[in-house]
């Protein structure tokens, strides 16, 4: 998904970009999110609501990174964070942290494993 100029936020003027954020650099809500943040949407887009809030709100049904909501919308992550700000303001989205990678079991713990298993 591009936006509506089509092509890369490279691309894109700094006067889109600004119209975009309403000239904000930061949140508007304190929150800490990094490139891997899962967002969800609570509900579906509200009639007359920003475009790209509308859009966030439309691919973030099922969970998605911060860094991929960038990357399907072509902006910025400067720019996305500005808008997660908004939406988690006014709670139409929850940002959850990633799920944590599994914890391998010890190595001496898989030997012993391998040893019972081996003896069998």
């Amino acid at each position: 998904m591009s936006h509506p100029g089509g092509g890369d936020w490279e691309e894109a003027s700094p006067e889109r970009l600004y119209v975009i954020t309403g000239g904000r650099s930061g949140m508007s809500v304190p929150a800490h999110l990094d490139l891997v943040t899962l967002i969800v949407a609570r509900s579906g887009p509200k009639p007359g609501m920003q475009p790209e809030h509308a859009a966030i709100i439309q691919i973030c049904q099922a969970p998605l990174s911060v860094a991929e909501i960038s990357a399907y919308l072509s902006l910025p992550v400067s720019v996305v964070n500005v808008l997660l700000g908004d939406l988690l303001a006014e709670n139409r989205v929850v940002a959850r942290a990633p799920v944590p990678p599994a914890r391998l079991p010890d190595r001496a713990l898989i030997e012993a494993v391998i040893d019972g298993l081996q003896r069998l």
